[in-house]
């Protein structure tokens, strides 16, 4: 199966690169050699990105004769080559097998999902269809609506939660505080921040975007919202680094964070519509991306404490550290904005999807403990933590 996996590798790459003009007439042996070569390239290496290897590539490739590589055959057993590239691949080891298995070494090209991706996906997934399916014509309540298309559903929402877990471990692994008796965990930690963030300096979705590919899913927007994705990813990490390291942040960096944070549900809907053979309905989607964004406003102000404590990306928090007191007046002007663009799709809609999404949004809220009638709930703002070092060590010293 390995054997037959990396062929189908070496043929993938080899279609890409013949769409890039990127092989030779000369042979089909040449042409496998710039496949494996090309493959060989894109796989992580310690902290090089793509621009340093292939700069390495033109600097070094001269003075490597084939009469250094005859050399070089005869001198490496192919028992001494395997045990260098074990000895040189970085394993993804965060210490929780379960965690991080799919994404275990730095060649795993195939992608891959955990069962605890799975169970934390569960939640999301269950919303996602109660919340979207209605968009496209179908009945919640009939399973062969949820069955047919749950398995690839789950697997791209597993698939990122994965990178998200990996995500909030980099974050939390760079700011932990570590004392001097703490050397050698220092050290371990420095290891685990540079291998976590190896991965999203690799293309992270990559695997999953073959995988799409090869069912005919991929399109140029989904890809896009990948991107979105680790655009979020990288303004966590800069962000959470700040506020901890007392450093200013930006306005435009935090609303940019929270407008990107919804980018799973994105890329499912639009793998719904593909899997649908439908045409994506722009309405809806204009619609849904302003409902994503008070839902995460939402969930921010709920989950506001808990992030503070975990160093979590929350925008009260990100709004507390820029404007101090006054962040509920500002953050309540961002969400009366989006009330009335909501309001005012809301109208364009069908009128019985309409009806059926705000009760849709009546249940959500009660679920979540807020009681409101109202389709989105009660703006509650939690009392501010202008000084989030005390709070974190007065919890402490209480326990």
């Amino acid at each position: 199966m390995e054997e037959l996996r990396k062929l189908e590798e070496v043929q993938r790459t080899l279609t890409f690169i013949q769409s890039r003009g990127i092989t030779t007439t000369s042979s089909d042996d040449s042409n496998c050699f710039l496949s494996k070569l090309t493959l060989l390239l894109v796989q992580p290496c310690g902290e090089l990105d793509l621009e340093n290897k292939c700069a390495l590539v033109s600097e070094y490739m001269p003075k490597i004769s084939a009469a250094i590589l005859d050399e070089a055959s005869s001198n490496l057993t192919r028992k001494g080559y395997e045990e260098n590239c074990v000895e040189n691949s970085l394993p993804l080891d965060f210490g929780h097998k379960s965690e991080s298995g799919p994404l275990q070494t730095d060649f795993e090209e195939i992608a891959m999902v955990g069962l605890d991706a799975m169970q934390r996906a569960n939640s999301t997934l269950e919303d996602f269809c109660r919340s979207y399916f209605m968009f496209h014509g179908m009945d919640i309540n009939k399973p062969q609506s949820v069955f047919q298309y749950l398995p690839m559903l789950s697997f791209v929402e597993s698939y990122i939660y994965q990178l998200d877990d990996l995500n909030e471990k980099t974050v939390q692994a760079s700011s932990s505080e570590m004392t001097i008796s703490e050397r050698g965990a220092a050290v371990e930690g420095h290891r685990k921040i540079s291998q976590f963030s190896n991965v999203f300096k690799s293309d992270p979705f990559r695997p999953l975007e073959c995988l799409l590919e090869s069912h005919v899913l991929l399109t140029k927007r989904m890809q896009d919202e990948f991107k979105c994705g680790e655009e979020y990813w990288a303004l966590e990490r800069k962000l959470c680094h700040a506020l901890k390291n007392k450093m200013q942040i930006s306005v435009e960096d935090a609303i940019k964070a929270i407008h990107l944070k919804s980018f799973d549900y994105r890329v499912l809907n639009l793998l719904l519509y593909q899997l649908r053979g439908e045409k994506v309905n722009e309405l809806h989607m204009e619609f849904l991306s302003v409902s994503e964004f008070l839902v995460e406003v939402a969930d921010d102000l709920f989950d506001y404490e808990e992030d503070v404590l975990e160093n979590n990306f929350n925008i009260l928090r990100m709004f507390v550290r820029i404007y101090g007191a006054s962040a509920p007046t500002v953050l309540a002007k961002y969400i009366t904005e989006a009330e009335e663009k909501y309001n005012q799709v809301l109208k364009a809609l069908d009128p019985q999807l309409s009806m059926h999404y705000q009760r849709r949004c009546v249940e959500a809220t009660k679920e979540g403990g807020n009681m409101s009638g109202h389709p989105l709930g009660t703006w509650s703002i939690p009392p501010l933590i202008l000084d989030e070092e005390f709070y974190q060590s007065s919890l402490l010293d209480t326990k």
